[in-house]
């Protein structure tokens, strides 16, 4: 019986398809299902937020005191004496992008001042399918009444157990863990640092370093950043830059500039814009809060105008320790 050869169309078919491989599945990685965004988008850079640094556009490496300081510039966790504990929550709808957990400063009881914080996340529950948890450890030290330095080093776990077009195949899907699921696509420890320079009681000049170990990768982008801030205790009006280098296939920018005023002494009301030149992106965002001598309740909202469409909603709940009297004072020693 004569042996018939497969049509040569066959194997072209084939030899096209094993060189798209790759870049349908860096195609997957890069964008998430439900929207045109790409998943570094999505994923917000892998960065936290507090409400307060949302509703400014992210622009407070340079006055970004309290909780917010161990996420964007750990120098800033000396700025004031505060013993801080916020409970927090991140929810973008159109991609499913939420995030939970907390975080605790404390600048009072000694000189080192500290942060600690908690977080978990997930996003793109119908495509990527991505879960993560991330732990830090801040601190901050007052070299004089005018120069702050900081470190923080960072934990993160990251797990993809959705598939790309290939579906349930190491290819497309990743490498199975005998005992369920798949192997973390991230478990990396790598560090933040960080320093600040108050020009007399107004101005502040803040410079930040994040995940500086150089991980190479769009979980954990290296990035490098500054701001100068005008601020006093019931206003504040700063304008950032920051530089990522792995997000992208370059080196991406992205600029923001915000402002808050304290009303009536208790209510902070804040605004900001952000420009995102890795998603060709502009957001204007926005928040209020409620502050009171023990705790605060604040929320914000950040909305592209152009670019990927995502509605950012932030919630925070804060208890003020130090107003229990229960801290000891670095005057106490």
């Amino acid at each position: 019986m004569p042996v018939v050869s497969p049509p040569r169309s066959l194997f072209v078919a084939l030899a096209l398809v094993g060189a798209a491989t790759p870049g349908m599945a860096l195609a997957q990685e890069t964008q998430v299902s439900s929207t045109e965004a790409p998943a570094t988008f999505a994923y917000n850079y892998g960065e936290v937020e507090t409400t307060r640094e949302s509703a400014m556009g992210g622009a407070l490496r340079a006055a970004g005191n309290g909780t917010t300081a161990p996420f964007l510039n750990p120098a800033n966790i000396a700025l004031t004496q505060v013993y801080h504990i916020e409970a927090m929550a991140n929810v973008t709808p159109e991609n499913g992008h939420q995030v939970y957990g907390g975080v605790v400063v404390d600048s009072t009881t000694n000189r080192l001042a500290g942060g600690v914080s908690v977080t978990g996340g997930f996003m793109d529950p119908s495509g990527l399918d991505r879960s993560w948890v991330d732990i830090r450890l801040a601190l901050s030290f007052p070299i004089t009444q005018s120069i702050f330095i900081g470190v923080g080093g960072r934990y993160l776990k990251l797990t993809e157990q959705g598939f790309g077009p290939f579906g349930d195949s190491k290819v497309s899907g990743g490498l199975k863990d005998p005992s369920g699921g798949r192997f973390s696509t991230v478990n990396l420890p790598t560090f933040d640092a960080g320093f600040t320079l108050k020009l007399g009681d107004l101005v502040h000049i803040g410079l930040s370093g994040q995940n500086l170990t150089f991980p190479d990768n769009g979980y954990l982008p290296t990035m490098a950043g500054g701001g100068i801030a005008v601020a006093n205790e019931d206003f504040t009006i700063e304008a950032d830059g920051v530089a990522d280098f792995n997000s992208y296939d370059g080196p991406r920018a992205r600029a923001m500039i915000g402002g808050e005023y304290l009303l009536v002494n208790h209510v902070p009301l804040r605004l900001g814009y952000r420009y995102d030149q890795g998603a060709n992106s502009h957001q204007i965002s926005g928040g209020v809060g409620y502050l009171a001598r023990e705790f605060s309740v604040e929320g914000s909202v950040r909305r592209t105008l152009v670019g990927p469409d995502a509605t950012m909603l932030f919630f925070g709940v804060s208890y003020f320790l130090e107003s229990s009297g229960l801290t000891k004072t670095q005057q106490n020693f």
